[in-house]
């Protein structure tokens, strides 16, 4: 894979990931207003067509564009609302094994290889939206979103 192809399945990753949420997905809450906890899936289908709307107009999408779009993004949310649930679930069980009184290595070492697992999951799902994603885009969309989303990188917390 050249340089080019490899920045932009990096950059769509990153922006795909930013766009269904995946901060809140991975920190395990809202954040608008200061709100923390779960998401559910009617309140995530709403964000990702908030989120859609924008993408569309950002690279002058078709109407051929929007309706493959439009599933591979929502698919992909719903594939990682209960990984984020998992996630937030073991942040929690995080907390109970350090406030023990006793902290047992073994019990460390399994919460952090099930949340790896859980990362490594979310991470392939994106990677099969985004690639799914850039195969309904032309090489100038993919540029355009690209160039849009390295202007926003900074308000992700990157930056």
């Amino acid at each position: 894979m050249n340089r080019f192809k490899r920045i932009t399945l990096a950059t769509l990753i990153g922006g795909l990931a930013a766009g269904i949420g995946f901060k809140a997905f991975a920190q395990g809450g809202r954040h608008r207003g200061g709100m923390h906890g779960p998401m559910d899936p009617a309140e995530m289908e709403k964000h990702v067509e908030r989120m859609l709307k924008h993408l569309y107009v950002e690279i002058d999408a078709t109407e051929e564009q929007k309706r493959k779009l439009e599933p591979i993004v929502k698919d992909a949310a719903r594939d990682l609302l209960p990984l984020r649930d998992s996630l937030h679930a073991g942040r929690r069980q995080a907390i109970e094994i350090l406030t023990q009184e006793r902290i047992e290595a073994a019990a460390i070492e399994g919460l952090r290889a099930r949340q790896l697992q859980l990362a490594d999951q979310a991470s392939r799902r994106l990677v099969r939206a985004v690639s799914e994603a850039a195969e309904v885009l032309t090489p100038a969309q993919r540029k355009q979103l690209a160039a849009h989303f390295a202007r926003r990188h900074g308000r992700w917390g990157h930056g």
